[in-house]
């Protein structure tokens, strides 16, 4: 199922996403980066340039939150509608 949402991830990079994860949560972003395990999200919304993630202004390392492949539960692509 990694290499699905690998893939899923490659060909929507620059896209704004929302991300379920095994756990029940949910995360909203554009995702920026994608790595052999992780896709990195760059957050939605009022909070994107306060920095609350750590690091590099809104995320670890300027990349934003990093979710892994193995996590995720389902991967939906948002609308600019929604946002």
């Amino acid at each position: 199922m990694s290499a699905h949402y690998y893939g899923l991830c490659q060909r929507h990079m620059g896209r704004a996403v929302e991300i379920r994860t095994l756990d029940g949560r949910i995360h909203r972003g554009i995702i920026n980066r994608v790595t052999n395990n992780r896709v990195f999200l760059q957050p939605l919304g009022r909070r994107r340039g306060l920095g609350g993630f750590g690091y590099g202004g809104w995320g670890w390392g300027g990349f934003g939150a990093g979710i892994a492949f193995g996590a995720i539960a389902s991967l939906a692509v948002l609308s600019l509608f929604f946002w």
